[in-house]
């Protein structure tokens, strides 16, 4: 029987920051939908849905350390983090971005593409 081949350390930390972002940007604005539940049960839910996003932050970056640098991984995370955001907010939340929020969250992408590329 063949095993599958290994995953490229790079895919498996983007994969795991993809699905950690998903679970965050959950846990943070999703209960906004939810606007009558009790502050208290919501503030449960979402510490429950975070080990969730530290079971997979947590390996993404120890797989990612191992092929890029502690900064680079921060700014694959923070850019995850903004086009999972935008899922969140219009797919779940029904809300759209404006140009003017597009604009500002593009010069945050493009300042983690500076931190994230190679060089000094």
């Amino acid at each position: 029987m063949n095993a599958l081949p290994a995953l490229p350390p790079q895919l498996v930390a983007v994969l795991l920051l993809t699905g950690s972002n998903i679970i965050m940007n959950i846990a943070w604005y999703g209960h906004l939908r939810f606007a009558s539940a009790p502050l208290a049960l919501v503030v449960v839910a979402a510490w429950g849905l975070a080990f969730f996003e530290y079971a997979l932050q947590v390996p993404a970056n120890r797989i990612g350390h191992q092929v890029f640098t502690a900064p680079q991984l921060k700014g694959i995370q923070e850019t995850l983090s903004i086009t999972t955001f935008f899922l969140v907010s219009t797919l779940w939340l029904g809300e759209g971005i404006s140009l003017r929020q597009l604009a500002g969250f593009a010069l945050m992408v493009v300042a983690a593409v500076l931190i994230v590329g190679k060089g000094s």
